[in-house]
């Protein structure tokens, strides 16, 4: 697959964000109090930088196999770890910085969505869509966690 200058820095740009996003989670999860939120991090972190590899496979002509039909936000069970009627200084901090996240994730998923249309390949588009679905899910499981915490 050949791609025009355009989807280029299309995907060029889109790396980047994904760039951003790895590196905020590695920051967040070594700044969260709760353990439990380290590892959502973590795994966040994870996922992401599946994102930004993909998109380097794109690059380079080579579309990797898609899900789509990824349920890690539904599955997703955090355990509580702060009282839903408590408001310490480590509830307050991580619940910012899960805050920051779920804003990130809905800014990126925007991004895949605006963007999937400029590509006339079906595979690439899928695989764009496919992306957006996993941000997403990423908010979804941020979301939970708020929420089994008492931060929403």
């Amino acid at each position: 697959m050949i791609l025009k200058q355009n989807e280029i820095d299309v995907i060029t740009e889109l790396q980047t964000q994904e760039k951003n996003c790895v590196e905020k989670y590695r920051r967040y999860k070594e700044q969260a109090k709760d353990e439990e939120l380290k590892n959502l991090f973590g795994e966040i972190e994870q996922l992401e930088q599946k994102h930004y590899d993909t998109l380097g496979q794109v690059l380079n002509g080579d579309v990797p196999c898609c899900d789509c039909n990824d349920s890690r936000g539904k599955d997703y069970a955090p355990t509580a770890t702060y009282s839903t009627a408590g408001d310490s200084e480590d509830k307050q901090a991580d619940n910012f910085l899960v805050t920051d996240c779920i804003g990130t994730e809905k800014m990126v998923s925007s991004e895949y969505n605006t963007n999937v249309f400029r590509f006339g390949e079906p595979s690439v588009r899928k695989l764009l869509a496919d992306i957006q679905v996993e941000e997403q899910n990423h908010a979804e499981m941020l979301y939970k966690y708020k929420t089994v915490n008492g931060m929403s």
